[in-house]
């Protein structure tokens, strides 16, 4: 598996659950539909994992909890900005647990490691974090200030689009930081 693949991978599936829930409230404006949906993928990917064998992150426990609890009253409630406003919770939740020192290890592949300075992987954590506490703010203004239909547009756009650009501008970092490190015969 390439580098980009392996490092990308886990933070699209982390990112999954929220990214359909989006796209099916903005595509169709059903609540229900989009909660249900949402609430659905979140569980099977935990249950696969499990199947598989694989140990499952705190963050993505954190998520999952956050996407069965606040959807389940979302369903209850059928409101738009209450399941909007607790994307907005699982933004903050996700970004306090990337605030955990070294939690990006597990999303940096073999030939990265030994190659990357911890200091940089760790900082590089500590940015993640702050992008979910952004995005978390964004969502938290437009569902109070904008129609839900809009805010789901936006934030569909908005939620892979930021952390596709970080993800890129982290990786093109990394990989010069690893390629400038082998050719120097460094290890770290």
């Amino acid at each position: 598996m390439s580098p980009l693949v392996y490092a990308a991978r886990p933070i699209l599936i982390d990112m999954a659950a929220t990214l359909v829930f989006y796209a099916f409230l903005a595509a169709t404006g059903d609540v229900a539909l989009a909660t249900g949906v949402g609430i659905a993928l979140g569980v099977a990917q935990v249950a696969v994992m499990k199947l598989r064998g694989r140990k499952i992150a705190a963050m993505q426990w954190t998520a999952l909890a956050l996407v069965v609890i606040m959807g389940g009253a979302t369903l209850i409630t059928h409101d738009a900005r209450f399941v909007l406003f607790k994307a907005s919770i699982v933004y903050a939740a996700i970004g306090a647990a990337m605030l955990e020192r070294g939690w990006m290890g597990r999303y940096m592949p073999p030939v990265a490691q030994g190659r990357i300075p911890a200091s940089y992987v760790n900082g590089a954590g500590y940015v993640w974090a702050g992008l979910m506490f952004v995005s978390g703010l964004l969502n938290l203004g437009l569902t109070l200030l904008a129609d839900p239909k809009l805010t789901a547009s936006i934030m569909t756009l908005w939620a892979p689009g930021s952390k596709l650009a970080l993800f890129a501008a982290q990786y093109l970092l990394f990989r010069s930081v690893a390629r400038r490190n082998l050719a120097a015969g460094v290890s770290v």
